[in-house]
């Protein structure tokens, strides 16, 4: 039996030219991927748009990866493949066309509207869970028909587990946006992470959107320092469509994690920030009625699923036109525990 108990951090804003979001380093923190790991993931988008992710292996042999697709409008059901990198080998993945590392198709086909999630992982060269995965580096963008561009490094997890001294700070996940540069519209992703049990992979499993999500309390902080109070809401690999959302609801309201309660009537994966920047999709808001221009956006986990452990994004700021930027945001769960 293996038990991991993560007691967590305050993320940290860093400033940005037009938006960034971004955490301190912790012990059990999420990297940008200028440093290597052996577990990446991004977000997709094929509404209107087209998404490439580019991986490389860093390592000086080979290396097999894991690629797991999840399409948020196909209730986040799994699509993936295995892949083979050579050593210092670097391969664009079009998720329009997804091509295996040798040019063939990778048996996996995704609607012209998908949107949501890849998670890609190195099996572990012997066998041995977390050790020895082939370090990776990557980035992704997401290009929309009418000329604007998101672009960032991947997320990235520590290839190497650490038990804390306990903290008891609630986990805050901060943003900072602005309408510079005619900034009107906004995509905020949210990816509430959960591991399949598994001693020698690390694969994602996010499917059961009812064990996978994250509860968050919605403030905006107005360049005056002052705080403007504004929802609950719950992110999770769903969409407006699904049957599941009321139940969702339900169980994240009800959940006993934290000592506060979660009072939220919507879940999504993606939302928009205000009134002032709302969705580029037309979806919902964070915080409906707020017009703030610039701020910063405080995302306070209140709950989550079970054993989920991790909750980050990425948050693209856009002109409806020919500019666009991306950046990520991150928290972790208070309180995971992981039994083997």
């Amino acid at each position: 039996m293996r038990t991991l108990i993560l007691l967590i951090i305050i993320s940290a804003v860093l400033p940005f030219t037009s938006s960034y979001a971004g955490g301190i380093n912790s012990v059990f923190a999420l990297n940008e991927t200028d440093t290597s790991s052996g577990v990446i993931y991004s977000a997709f988008d094929l509404r209107d748009r087209e998404s490439y992710v580019q991986v490389t292996n860093l390592d000086s042999g080979a290396a097999i990866l894991h690629i797991q697709v999840f399409n948020v409008g196909n209730l986040c059901n799994e699509n993936n493949f295995f892949d083979t990198y050579t050593p210092n080998d670097t391969h664009v993945y079009n998720l329009r066309d997804i091509l295996s590392n040798d040019g063939n198709p990778s048996g996996v086909v995704l609607p012209d509207n998908a949107y949501g999630i890849i998670f890609i992982s190195a099996v572990p060269a012997n066998g041995i869970f977390p050790l020895n995965y082939a370090p990776l580096v990557g980035n992704f963008r997401i290009i929309d028909n009418t000329g604007y561009e998101y672009r960032s490094n991947i997320q990235s997890l520590p290839d190497r587990f650490q038990i804390p001294l306990p903290i008891i700070d609630i986990p805050v996940a901060t943003f900072n946006y602005n309408s510079q540069n005619g900034t009107i519209l906004s995509d905020v992703f949210g990816i509430p992470l959960r591991f399949a049990e598994s001693n020698i992979e690390f694969d994602a499993d996010l499917d059961n959107v009812l064990d996978t999500f994250a509860a968050v309390d919605v403030d905006i902080i107005d360049n005056n320092e002052v705080l403007f109070s504004c929802r609950d809401v719950i992110f999770a690999c769903i969409d407006e469509n699904s049957p599941l959302i009321e139940e969702l609801i339900q169980i994240a309201n009800n959940s006993g994690l934290m000592p506060t309660r979660s009072s939220a009537s919507v879940a999504r994966f993606e939302y928009g920030i205000n009134e002032s920047i709302p969705n580029s999709k037309g979806g919902e808001l964070l915080c409906p009625g707020n017009i703030i221009d610039e701020g910063i956006v405080k995302l306070t986990f209140e709950s989550s699923g079970d054993n989920t452990f991790k909750f980050a994004g990425y948050i693209g700021l856009n002109n409806g036109n020919g500019r666009g930027s991306m950046d990520s945001f991150n928290a972790d769960n208070p309180l995971f525990v992981q039994v083997d």
